[in-house]
């Protein structure tokens, strides 16, 4: 549940807590207060402020995260091991392993096994990154690009999807766009990443391919440029623009 703070006497603060908000119903005489009950993964992120993350009804956590300051986190939040222990990290442990059974059935070839899994899983938790790459990349290698479209709408609007833990998955998604005709939405997606962090040579390079197979090359080659500005020694860039002088030098400042 919680992390020891080598830098003072206490537990930095990592686990699940409760929050009680209090409603008043009725008018007059009739007035009466009701309290709910709400469930919070919470983890320190500095000495002044708690990252919170609500748990869904399935006991997950999921949605957006907020920041919430240390004092006001003290007052109102309280912590609730057992629960985590007794419900919380068994629901995630068992997510997790809808997931992989997904993942390994993806592996195998075996698509709809995969389906069905990545499924459960989002219905546990719909907004589940590892189970929405999972599903979108399940659909793209049956071809269906509709259903492999309504993935990407969901995954592009989800900041999570492209944070580092994901990369592997994040890149496998991204090729996939573009190798099964999906110029748009790769273009889509890589530029949404380089919202997130426009100082990876291989985003560059990879939305450069996508531009290339559009036929946009002003747009290929100054992605590709941007590559070998990052990292001067990525030889597929390097070819790639070689390749562009010398095939269409009208299209290379």
């Amino acid at each position: 549940m919680a992390a020891a703070d080598h830098n003072t006497d206490r537990q930095q603060i990592k686990g699940v807590f409760s929050s009680q908000n209090v409603q008043k119903i009725g008018t007059g005489t009739t007035v009466r207060r009701t309290i709910s009950k709400m469930y919070w993964m919470a983890e320190e992120l500095n000495p002044e402020n708690v990252e919170v993350q609500a748990l869904n009804t399935s006991y997950i956590p999921a949605g957006p995260k907020s920041v919430v300051p240390m004092e006001e986190f003290l007052s109102k939040y309280s912590p609730e091991p057992e629960f985590y222990v007794s419900t919380v990290y068994p629901k995630m442990q068992e997510l997790n392993t809808t997931i992989e059974r997904g993942e390994k059935a993806r592996q195998a070839g075996a698509t709809y096994s995969a389906e069905f899994e990545f499924q459960n899983a989002l219905g546990v938790d719909e907004d589940n990154v590892k189970a929405n790459f999972g599903l979108g990349l399940t659909y793209m290698e049956r071809g269906e690009s509709n259903k492999a479209n309504d993935i990407f709408n969901r995954l592009v609007k989800l900041d999570a999807a492209f944070q580092t833990e994901h990369k592997h998955l994040f890149n496998e998604f991204g090729i996939n766009l573009r190798k099964t005709g999906m110029q748009d939405q790769a273009i889509d997606y890589y530029e949404r990443a380089l919202e997130m962090t426009s100082n990876d040579e291989n985003l560059h390079y990879n939305i450069a391919r996508a531009y290339f197979e559009k036929g946009v090359l002003d747009k290929c080659s100054a992605h590709l440029k941007k590559a070998l500005e990052l990292n001067e020694g990525h030889e597929e860039a390097a070819k790639f623009l070689e390749f562009l002088k010398k095939h269409h030098p009208e299209q290379v400042a």
